[in-house]
């Protein structure tokens, strides 16, 4: 692995501790019974692509979930059942991406949006700080602010392109296998993060990095 130089990560259940179930359990408990039609990991329906490339507004987002709860939610319940899936950001791993970045250039790519950020910065800031987490990459992309998502090529063909990167000395790491297929298109090694090697700093020592 001598030949690395940079590491994409993805946020989401690599960095910060994701509950997808417990999204769709608070969504049951306030009457969409139907959420996981709507929502999975793996695939998810048009308002939330729409929303996570900031093609629509939160305000808008919200205003059809609403009318997909038959008018039975509310902004407050729906901004926290669609944030009961963030959990903790374990300490260790800020002092992680610290210690990788006197070595490698480190970069963030994330699938999310406008009320999932908010929500994350609170829980930084709780214990760590946004400014630090933010300091350890020399750049974080944001699928709504650039409007491009993983899995497709072209969100790792911005990146790429933008930092000057060679695909060969560049790995990513995610959690979602149809994001690794989406990455090995471009030439860039990636690896899954699974239950077999469910803590990131476990998989990057393991890499020989």
């Amino acid at each position: 692995m001598n030949h690395i130089k940079n590491i994409i990560f993805d946020l989401g259940g690599v960095l910060i501790n994701l509950d997808y179930p417990a999204t769709e359990k608070k969504f049951n408990e306030f009457g969409l019974s139907n959420f996981n039609e709507l929502f999975t990991q793996a695939k998810q329906n048009q308002l939330f692509d729409l929303y996570e490339t900031g093609k629509i507004s939160s305000d808008f987002f919200i205003h059809e979930i609403i009318k997909l709860s038959n008018y039975s939610l509310n902004e407050e319940k729906i901004k926290e059942a669609w944030n009961a899936m963030l959990l903790d950001f374990p300490i260790e791993r800020i002092e992680f991406l610290e210690s990788l970045n006197k070595d490698y250039q480190i970069f963030l790519l994330s699938n999310t949006n406008e009320i999932h950020i908010q929500s994350f910065k609170e829980i930084l800031n709780t214990n760590i700080g946004y400014d630090r987490f933010l300091n350890c990459f020399k750049k974080v992309y944001y699928s709504y602010e650039i409007g491009l998502r993983k899995p497709h090529a072209e969100i790792f063909e911005f990146v790429l392109n933008e930092q000057n990167l060679l695909a060969s000395e560049t790995i990513f790491i995610d959690d979602s296998a149809q994001h690794i297929k989406g990455a090995e298109s471009c030439g860039v090694k990636s690896y899954l993060l699974n239950t077999q090697n469910n803590n990131v700093i476990n998989l990057v020592y393991n890499l020989g990095l």
